[in-house]
């Protein structure tokens, strides 16, 4: 006699031929395929195919809206003859449409329907484009023809025949290539292959697109032997400094109340032989979805501008300069400066809040918004130094009470603000988890907390953004 136990497998064995198993609608269906991104939603996604919302819920069976999951695969109604997997991808600096179109082997008429693009103009740097997964080869080997080089003497080099190269990258013939072109050939990428640009970079990328209004520009680039770095990303300079596996990183901040759209980023190359090449191209800049309406009422005297003017332009002598530290202190992930009180994760305002500071005569106002992170806790509890670094500024200031700042070294700073009292000095080398002061209510506040200020290359950043990963 069987036992309960081998019953069961043999019932769920023969109800599947009566109740076939079945697995997601869009496996069922016909049609491409778009995998959810982070930070998508139905109706993003609906009018980014500009199809309605109700053919999207339709086809995919999908009765909440609200149920919608990174990675979860969506069918696209209204492409007729388009199949396979729709994947995303983030332009990055060196790519151009031609580049894109070669590498992926989409046809132009395809790419610009499922994208919306007019023109290759629009390609700028952080653009998210959609990219059909074909069934041709797509191509990761990328080559660029030297200046007097032939594309015969290229395909030889790589391989292949000058026949299967013109036809990879859509050239007229053998007499279309250029000097410092993008081409692409079967192989695989090397990492040190043709970037797209000027013949002094091996590679150049930024890292976590789209840059956010508050986030950290992150840029690492590679170049020939001796080559000296410089650029620029919105209207800030930029400083590389010497990173891992000869990449050069620069950091740069984005201001929380830059309007969302295009800037240009630049990359200055000086050869050894002091000749000069540039590479610019847009970078896209989105919103960081700040919330607003923090009101905060204040005496007068915290919030005019003959006040706090004076105090902002001492923090800047400070946080900007042309020379910033080259030895970068920290390693990993910044930790909580609250870290050793319970409350070290929460939070009474986030960064880039906007604000409106009230006089309480109730005949001034100020504009802006919240330039760090708000730890709550009261007086006398530990502060921590987020990172190693050297103690830069310690002493009382009016608006910002008793503070200290932290070099960190490449152009970031901490800034600490209210403490009831200062445990560093000038000149202090400071190891992460240190205790530096204590938590207080001095300057403008309407409360005892800590205030937490980063600053990369002279702007106030998403603290945040620096707990949750390692920069660079």
């Amino acid at each position: 006699m069987l036992k309960f136990r081998h019953i069961l497998p043999i019932l769920f064995l023969l109800s599947s031929f009566f109740f076939p198993l079945r697995s997601t609608r869009a496996q069922e269906s016909s049609g491409p395929i778009y995998i959810v991104q982070p930070g998508d939603s139905l109706y993003s996604i609906a009018a980014r195919f500009s199809v309605s919302l109700d053919e999207l819920l339709a086809v995919n069976g999908i009765v909440d809206p609200n149920t919608l999951a990174a990675g979860q695969q969506l069918i696209i109604p209204g492409l007729e003859g388009i199949t396979g997997i729709f994947d995303t991808r983030f332009i990055n600096f060196g790519d151009s449409h031609r580049s894109l179109m070669r590498q992926t082997q989409v046809p132009d008429d395809l790419f610009r329907r499922l994208n919306h693009v007019v023109s290759p103009s629009e390609f700028y740097v952080g653009a998210n484009m959609i990219v059909p997964i074909q069934d041709q080869a797509q191509y990761s080997k990328r080559v660029s023809p030297a200046v007097g080089e032939s594309l015969l003497e290229l395909a030889v080099k790589n391989n292949t025949d000058i026949w299967t190269l013109s036809s990879i990258n859509q050239m007229a013939g053998s007499w279309a290539g250029l000097p410092g072109d993008t081409l692409y050939v079967t192989g695989e990428d090397t990492g040190n292959n043709a970037s797209g640009l000027p013949s002094a970079f091996i590679s150049a990328e930024i890292r976590d697109l789209p840059i956010k209004q508050g986030g950290t520009g992150v840029i690492k680039v590679m170049t020939q032997p001796g080559v000296t770095l410089g650029g620029g990303l919105v209207d800030r300079p930029l400083h590389f400094f010497p990173d891992q596996d000869g990449v050069q990183t620069a950091l740069q901040g984005v201001h929380a109340l830059l309007d969302p759209g295009v800037y240009p980023l630049r990359l200055d190359a000086t050869l050894p032989d002091g000749s000069k090449q540039s590479y610019e191209q847009l970078v896209l800049v989105v919103s960081g979805n700040y919330p607003s309406g923090e009101v905060i009422p204040q005496p007068q005297s915290f919030i005019d501008p003959t006040i706090t003017e004076p105090e902002l332009k001492l923090l800047e002598a400070i946080t900007i300069t042309s020379q910033p530290t080259p030895t970068k202190y920290w390693v990993g992930q910044f930790i909580s400066p609250a870290i050793a009180y319970a409350e070290s994760t929460y939070f009474t305002s986030r960064y880039g809040t906007r604000r409106t500071y009230v006089s309480q005569e109730m005949n001034f106002t100020v504009q802006g918004f919240h330039t760090g992170l708000d730890f709550g806790g009261g007086d006398g509890l530990p502060i921590t130094a987020p990172a190693s670094g050297t103690v830069v500024f310690a002493g009382p200031w009016t608006v910002r009470g008793n503070a200290t700042v932290i070099d960190h070294g490449w152009g970031v700073y901490s800034g600490f603000w209210h403490q009831s009292e200062i445990q560093v000095q000038v000149g202090q080398a400071v190891s992460k988890g240190d205790v530096i002061g204590l938590v207080g209510g001095t300057g403008r506040v309407t409360g005892a907390h800590l205030h937490w200020e980063l600053w990369v290359k002279g702007i106030q950043v998403d603290p945040l953004d620096w707990l949750n990963q390692s920069y660079p």
